[in-house]
């Protein structure tokens, strides 16, 4: 973190302004130059013998002409565009020594600039101020072991930051310098924890050794590989032996934790003693999460406790565990833990049951708190029953979408596509406004943002069969139309679109929830009219003022909370009794 955050004010410098140091008026000066619209590049220094560097010269980055380049024999050398245009921005530092104590003054500066000053959302993306903090370099280099190409790990950190496409500090062109920079190091860093792993592992087992030699009770097993290297490897002590014999009955297994250092998972096995305190029984270092090892695992647990096996083993939700738990403990029964199932309630069934959700989590939670197998399931038979009416109902709520915009092709694909598949292309037709386009040769025409946040698309029109072709091949990835292509269909008067561009599996019609009718036509009468005219009117008189506004916004606000709180009857809504005044 630099000494002068974004969202500090930085006030213009001035002749005189003093610095404890070059690298803080460097600093100074390129915040300044930010928040201004250009961006700043070290020119020359100046060094003596007794100060050693004694000037500084901080230039726009548009200082100054580019000098041409010696001719080559080399054949299509790529001319660049050089944006140096002799601007004339500027500020010199000097340094003086003032009881015995160096400093920095500004000595000269000028902030006339002879080109235009660009936008804060233009600015950022000087390569001056793209900046991959080390949290965003870890985590992509993460997600580029894993196989992830650099345009899907761009699009994975906007989703996690909550950012829109083309909002974060740095640009794919930067991920993929860095991935590109970091390559090498990564494989080498890999061949150094693959040595460091194998070379730990051997002193684990060294130990462990060590440790059966001085204690009896301790006990280990293991497995190695055809190099001789330690794959998994198991523990124990004999106070845990002797708690197991007593307390073993029941048993949790623990193996959510993994080591990415090592690609190894920790299992243990743990218990409750008789005042309600935990107790280790072992502990297991597996090279992976397969039925296999924990097959391995299971059978040296149970050699490891003198033959005994548990009564009731509580686990997790691993697959590999469970199917080793049926082969290697048939007679044991397995518990999911509780939590395990709540933590995971939200992600299952917020989205689907909407609005009812806290109804159906009420109704599970008395499910948990039954105490006999015929109330359990009697409650869950009547549970599966809400669950399906809560779906339904909120399946029908959500097939009502209003229309964002004039355009005759969203009212169009409105009629033909599910409500999921319709909020994407509308998502897509909204931001195909903002787009312009050049229309090149045979067919094909150049689409780019306004502000040119984003690279350019290549979409080809043939008209005669009416196609449209891409090249972000976001069709071919998620079969609904791009709004790139969607631009070059409205400035060539398209009022519906293409029936080829509606893929079955987004059809309304292939819904595998019976629809009604009156819900799809409620969506294109009067119910959409009556809020689009109301809204206008209201946003339009809402800023003439201030107070107004004020007024307006505390309004809406309580309204908002009211109507969230109102129940969901069962009439639908259609022309016939919305409420006109």
């Amino acid at each position: 973190m630099g000494l002068f955050s974004s969202q500090e004010v930085v006030f213009t410098p001035y002749v005189g302004q003093i610095f404890k140091s070059d690298d803080e008026a460097f600093e100074y000066y390129s915040n300044f130059a930010r928040k201004n619209g250009f961006s700043i590049r070290k020119a020359r220094s100046t060094e003596s013998q007794n100060l050693g560097v004694y000037r500084r010269d901080f230039v726009c980055y548009r200082s100054g002409f580019n000098q041409p380049r010696k001719k080559t024999n080399v054949e299509h050398q790529r001319e660049r565009k050089s944006v140096r245009c002799g601007c004339d921005a500027k500020l010199y530092l000097t340094k003086e020594i003032v009881d015995g104590v160096p400093q920095w003054y500004i000595s000269q500066f000028s902030n006339v600039h002879n080109h235009e000053l660009l936008e804060d959302d233009q600015v950022r993306l000087f390569p001056a101020y793209r900046k991959i903090e080390e949290a965003d370099q870890e985590h992509i280099l993460l997600l580029s072991k894993a196989g992830f190409p650099v345009n899907r790990i761009v699009k994975v950190l906007e989703l996690e930051k909550g950012v829109q496409p083309g909002q974060l500090p740095f640009i794919e062109k930067d991920v993929r310098n860095f991935v590109r920079s970091c390559k090498k190091t990564v494989q080498e860093n890999d061949s150094m924890l693959t040595m460091k792993r194998d070379n730990d592992l051997m002193e684990l087992l060294e130990a462990c050794k060590v440790t059966a030699e001085r204690d009896e009770g301790f006990v280990y097993n293991f497995t190695m590989d055809d190099n001789g290297k330690v794959e998994n490897i198991a523990w124990t002590y004999g106070d845990s032996i002797r708690a197991f014999s007593l307390f073993g009955d029941v048993v949790t297994i623990e193996t959510s934790y993994h080591s990415i250092t090592y690609s190894m998972i920790l299992g243990m096995w743990l218990g409750i003693d008789n005042h309600g305190r935990p107790i280790f029984f072992g502990c297991t270092l597996l090279q992976d999460e397969t039925s296999k090892s924990f097959s391995w695992a299971l059978q040296v647990f149970v050699k490891l406790m003198r033959g005994r096996r548990p009564h009731i083993v509580v686990t997790d939700m691993d697959s590999g565990l469970r199917d080793a738990l049926e082969t290697e403990m048939p007679n044991t029964k397995q518990v999911i833990c509780i939590s395990q199932i709540l933590s995971k309630m939200s992600s299952w069934f917020s989205f689907q049951l909407g609005m009812q959700y806290l109804d159906f989590k009420s109704e599970f939670d008395m499910l948990c708190h039954l105490e006999n197998v015929e109330d359990f399931e009697h409650q869950w038979n009547n549970l599966v029953g809400i669950a399906a009416k809560f779906g339904s109902e909120n399946r029908e709520v959500m097939l009502y979408l209003p229309a964002k915009t004039c355009l005759p092709l969203e009212e169009h694909a409105r009629t033909v596509l599910t409500p999921f598949a319709f909020s994407a292309l509308q998502h897509e037709i909204m931001l195909s406004m903002h787009y312009a386009m050049i229309e090149m040769s045979n067919g094909s025409y150049l689409v780019r943002h306004y502000k040119k946040m984003e690279r350019e698309c290549l979409v080809i029109w043939i008209p005669d069969d009416e196609q449209v072709h891409c090249s972000c091949k976001e069709f071919e990835h998620s079969g609904l139309l791009c709004r790139h292509s969607i631009r070059v269909l409205v400035v060539k008067n398209y009022f519906q679109i293409p029936e080829k561009y509606f893929l079955l599996r987004w059809r309304l019609e292939n819904s595998l929830v019976p629809l009604h009718d009156q819900i799809i036509t409620n969506s294109n009468d009067e119910c959409s009219q009556a809020f689009q005219s109301l809204t206008t009117a209201l946003f339009s008189e809402s800023f003439i003022s201030k107070e107004r506004f004020n007024f307006v916004h505390g309004e809406l606000t309580h309204l908002l909370e009211h109507v969230r709180g109102m129940p969901v009857g069962d009439q639908s809504i259609s022309p016939d009794n919305i409420v006109k005044s």
